[in-house]
Parts: C-alpha cells; structure tokens; sequence
C-alpha cells in the first residue's frame, strides 16, 4: 500500500513538472534558454518576472558579459545565469545549500541547455569553503530582496563578494513591494551603494512586457571607494 501511495506522489509531481522555453532576440541573433519548472515545489523552481527581466538585461549587455566571471545568488531556475553562460560568461549558479531539489533542477538545465555551470550550494551569511574560492566581477540576483529577515545575510554575502573581487558589481531585479527605502538603509550600513536604478519593465520588448506584472525594479550595486567614504 505504501509503495503504491509513494509511485502515485512520484507521478503527480512529475505531471506538475513543465518546461518552458524563454526567447531573447535582437535584429541579428536568437537564443532560448529551456528552464525545467515544478509548479509542487517552492519558488526556487517557478520562473518569476524578476528572472525574466534580468536575463534581458544580461541579454542586452551581452557585450559586458561575454567573457566575466558571474555568480548568480539564489539561482533557482537560474534564467539570469544562464543567458550569461550563454553569451560567454564563466558562470557559477548558487542557491542555498540545504535546497538538494533546487540544486539538482540546476544542474539539469545546465545540461538541457547544453551549458557548462559550476552548481554551488551557498548559504547567505554562513561563511563556508564555497564563498571564499568566488571571485565574480558581476554578481547576479533575480528577485532575492523578498524575505527582509534574509536581508542582511544577503548583503553580508554580497559584500563579501565585492570586496573579494575588487571592481565587481551587483546587479537585482526585486519587486518595489515596500519602497526602496529598506534597501537604502542596508547599502548604507554594509558600505554599498547604487550606481543604477531602472524600472525593469523599461528594458522589456512589449511582447514580454505585456505577459508580466508587478513593480519591478533593476538595481545595480557597488562599494562605496575609501576616496568616498
């Protein structure tokens, strides 16, 4: 009887298994990334507007890409990352370490894709062997300021990062769910501060734009240099 309950689970979460296919194309060149998502899991394996946004803008800024070293932080279904793997970054594609399901999800869609991606299991504020071998100069992250009680971890984490990559940046989409003011505050306190702010659906061809919703921002991010402390 058991088994039998366990072999029905196993098919009901496989039937809420899909893969969705996301174009990006200029006047001269198309790309699709093919995510694996699963609508019984956590968001961690659901393509959300801020992925979608950001990999535009990676798309966009191929050029800046072609050849950096990326970490994408709370990856997911790592859509962001994987639009820079594939126009030429050294991507590595992190998310928490206890989240085996999500860790798994993306090393298959490196191998749908036909990508090469380092899979990290990163744990933001827990300083362990994977953070200290990182040295990105763009960091990525798609929709991470969602949960203020893991703000300041991420921003340890990504501060972290900066100053062990000096010249590196990070760039988020989040949704403006409560004013930009908290995010203000953690920048200030963590010695960051904001070189870019756009409105995310500024950058999106309308045909995207119009199958998305929500307030989403795109923020990009740097240490404040001694000379203007």
């Amino acid at each position: 009887m058991d088994e039998n309950n366990s072999d029905e689970e196993s098919d009901n979460t496989a039937t809420m298994s899909t893969i969705s296919h996301h174009n990006f194309i200029n006047n001269s060149e198309t790309i699709c990334i093919s995510i694996v998502e699963n609508m019984r899991e956590d968001y961690g394996l659901y393509v959300w507007p801020c992925a979608v946004i950001l990999g535009e803008y990676v798309w966009q800024q191929k050029d800046r890409f072609s050849g950096a070293n990326v970490v994408e932080l709370g990856a997911g279904t790592c859509l962001p990352g994987l639009v820079a793997a594939k126009v030429g970054a050294n991507v590595t594609l992190t998310d928490d370490s206890s989240r085996l399901e999500v860790l798994d999800n993306m090393r298959r869609v490196c191998d749908l894709n036909k990508l090469e991606g380092n899979v990290v299991g990163l744990t933001w504020g827990v300083w362990d062997s994977s953070i200290f071998d990182l040295r990105p100069t763009i960091i990525l992250g798609a929709d991470v300021l969602y949960d203020s009680n893991a703000f300041d971890d991420l921003f340890a984490t990504v501060t972290f990062l900066l100053r062990n990559s000096p010249g590196s940046t990070f760039i988020t989409s989040y949704h403006n769910r409560s004013g930009h003011h908290l995010i203000e505050f953690l920048m200030r306190k963590w010695g960051l501060k904001c070189v870019m702010l756009l409105d995310g659906f500024s950058i999106l061809p309308a045909s995207k734009a119009s199958q998305l919703s929500g307030n989403v921002q795109l923020a990009e991010i740097a240490l404040i240099s001694k000379d203007n402390a």
